[in-house]
């Protein structure tokens, strides 16, 4: 038997084998035995709390990942002390909402969720319980969650730091599963704590959340549950953006993320929260003269699979970009299908799509640069020019990105080699290219000359002018002479 206590970073306890605990049948021996890691600091919370006579326990997917023998990165715990109690007991903690839960920082700057036990009725909204009650029990608050894997709870049996022999301690936690947690855990199902209906009735994001687990956890959803989504996920429409931006950029960031948006479009939910892109999977690519075999969903799905960035949204544009396709299809007389100006329109459908999600300024600026600009040419008979073109249309702190989309673009669309000899070529060229950089910054005037010439202060005004010349000498450095420059400020003068 292994020795307790802290390990060699001093960080962690660990906790021997588990028992299993049904609250109205008493005890068993948890089914599956093993050793797992606590966070000391998490542990010496739930100590004060239950020296002050409070119950304590972890909840949530700490407990999911502990059984499956995962790091944990997010901790809660629930308790039946009061919001207010729990402030006192922990200076430095902090409460801004109206659920109940109080956050408390740890040493590695991630914050530990204490939540008081409650209840909820009536939700009417499809997100937020129109009633909130303390409630009484550890067992009526695991009621109220949304899925069997996340509604398990570890309660102490003892107190945690104060076991003088630890060797000989056969356990420290029980395991709280009342709806059945573990056997689905085990059996990898995504399931509703109880009535699937009433639980995406009480809140519809979790309908988008049942997919994120399936993804993200490599699970199957249980068959009422996902009737229950396809039957409910016309509610998601009522969802906020954020919200529904939140669930899908973490399935759009896992390794199976291509599974997780075909998941999201056989529930129908794709098509109420990315119409676009599902509309894309009735638009057929395979013709004369034309690499592609597959439809222009399955291959923006695909160009998602393969494409090697780790940037989220890298990945989200190599999924959106093809989507203005299925607005411009069409067939020659020779029956090869077109798709003229596609990336022009799928960039406008790319900015409506990131504004109703409600994605930051920079984030919607570099997706929509990556979808407009995707069809870059990679002639090797491309000039200098063309190529300092390229790098102005989307910034060059976005080259390796949309490199990244063509490697997933060419990969979705069957062929076999992520980059061909031209692409290779195109890189080297751009390194060329950038080891003469060619800025606003290197204008033959400065502000200090528009301000001079055209008698102005400082400004935004300053910076437009400069920009606007900056426009025009972009292409051909050799107009950016200061003397043509000086003489060109005539221009902006009112």
């Amino acid at each position: 038997m292994p020795s307790f206590g802290q390990d060699t970073a001093g960080k962690y306890n660990l906790v021997n084998s588990l028992t299993h605990v049904n609250l109205n049948k008493g005890p068993k021996h948890f089914m599956l035995r093993r050793f797992m890691k606590v966070d000391i600091e998490v542990e010496k919370v739930i100590e004060k709390l239950i020296k002050s006579d409070f119950e304590a326990a972890i909840v949530g997917g700490a407990v999911r990942d502990l059984l499956v023998g995962k790091e944990v990165s997010d901790w809660d715990l629930a308790t039946n002390a009061l919001p207010e109690e729990i402030l006192k007991l922990f200076p430095g903690s902090f409460y801004n909402n109206v659920f109940g839960t109080v956050g408390l920082a740890l040493s590695d700057k991630s914050v530990l969720q204490i939540t008081t036990y409650r209840s909820e009725e009536k939700y009417t909204d499809k997100r937020h319980p129109d009633v909130i009650s303390w409630g009484k029990t550890l067992e009526e608050d695991l009621s109220r969650r949304d899925f069997t894997i996340n509604a398990m709870a570890l309660k102490p049996k003892a107190p945690l730091l104060e076991i003088s022999n630890l060797e000989s301690q056969i356990s420290n936690f029980q395991l709280v599963d009342l709806f059945g947690g573990e056997k689905d855990l085990k059996a990898k199902i995504i399931r509703t704590v109880g009535d699937p209906n009433e639980r995406f009735n009480e809140d519809a994001l979790r309908i988008m959340r049942a997919v994120r687990f399936a993804t993200t956890l490599d699970f199957k959803i249980e068959e009422k549950t996902f009737e229950a989504i396809k039957k409910h996920s016309m509610s998601l429409s009522e969802i906020s953006g954020e919200r529904i931006r939140d669930e899908l950029l973490k399935i759009i960031s896992d390794k199976n993320a291509d599974l997780g948006i075909l998941l999201l479009r056989d529930t129908g939910i794709l098509e109420i929260i990315i119409p676009e892109l599902a509309d894309c999977f009735d638009v057929e690519q395979k013709s004369p003269k034309r690499h592609h075999v597959f439809d222009v969903g399955t291959h923006c799905v695909l160009s998602l699979k393969f494409c090697p960035s780790d940037d989220t949204i890298t990945r989200f544009a190599a999924l959106l970009h093809d989507i203005g396709k299925a607005k411009v299809a069409a067939v020659t007389e020779e029956g090869v299908r077109t798709f003229y100006n596609h990336e022009v329109i799928g960039g406008r459908q790319a900015r409506e799509i990131t504004q109703r999600l409600h994605l930051s300024k920079g984030e919607r600026e570099k997706l929509y640069k990556l979808v407009r600009f995707h069809q870059f040419s990679v002639n090797e008979n491309q000039t200098d020019k063309a190529l300092r073109r390229f790098i102005k249309n989307i910034g060059i702190e976005n080259i390796e990105d949309m490199m990244a989309l063509r490697i997933g673009d060419r990969l979705g669309g069957g062929l076999q080699q992520p980059e061909s000899w031209r692409l290779k070529l195109f890189r080297e060229r751009l390194k060329e290219v950038l080891k003469k950089p060619f800025t606003v910054a290197d204008l033959k005037i400065s502000g200090y000359d528009v301000m001079r010439g055209l008698g102005i202060g400082p400004g935004k005004k300053v910076g437009e002018i400069l920009n606007a010349l900056f426009e025009e000498v972009f292409e051909e450095k050799e107009k950016n002479d200061r003397k043509k420059l000086l003489e060109k400020l005539e221009d902006f003068k009112n």
